[in-house]
């Protein structure tokens, strides 16, 4: 069953070390995604999602512009950034969600770790989901190359980026209203 992201109370966090000492996070919009989520059987469900590489949000304009920029994500060439699980293997109560990652249109496989936060019934009656994974990626497999070296040694900006993401999903109405009727008609033949 397919669940709609709910982008007010999602989020996609990437942080990197600059000059090999402090972190620099930076928040990223996800655009859409398509979840199809089964709740007795995660590990049967698939995601899609697309991320706004413009809206890269560091908190500093200048650094921003920079990350957007041929030298990073290039936005003016590759609006977005998308990921499509190909197979997912629960770990106990956690999961691995294997899948590709395209950026500048590079598309290489990652895994995530991921867990469900958790499947409630919100104020209007609906479900509602809240998934958290994770991941570590090398931006230079992606052709995220530029860098400069520091005079002390190392590099002014990490190799290496954190990525983080909290998602939200709601249960359409129409998909609840199937649900009822088929658990409806399933304690009545009882």
């Amino acid at each position: 069953m397919e669940w709609q992201l709910d982008p007010d109370h999602s989020s996609l966090t990437v942080s990197a070390k600059h000059m090999m000492l402090t972190t620099v996070r930076g928040t990223l919009d996800i655009a859409s995604a398509t979840l199809a989520f089964d709740p007795e059987h995660p590990e049967q469900s698939r995601v899609e999602a697309v991320i706004d590489a413009a809206s890269i949000d560091t908190g500093v304009e200048q650094r921003d512009a920079h990350l957007r920029s041929p030298d990073f994500l290039d936005v003016a060439n590759h609006p977005h950034i998308t990921f499509r699980s190909t197979r997912i293997e629960r770990e106990g109560d956690r999961f691995r969600i294997h899948g590709d990652l395209t950026i500048r249109g590079v598309t290489r496989p990652v895994s995530l770790d991921a867990r469900i936060v958790g499947v409630v019934k919100d104020r209007h009656g609906g479900r509602r989901a809240a998934f958290s994974a994770e991941t570590t990626i090398n931006r230079e497999d992606w052709g995220l190359t530029w860098n400069m070296a520091l005079e002390q040694g190392g590099w002014l900006v990490s190799k290496d980026l954190k990525v983080e993401i909290e998602l939200a999903a709601l249960e359409p109405a129409e998909q609840q209203g199937e649900q009822t009727k088929e658990r409806e008609t399933a304690a009545s033949a009882a």
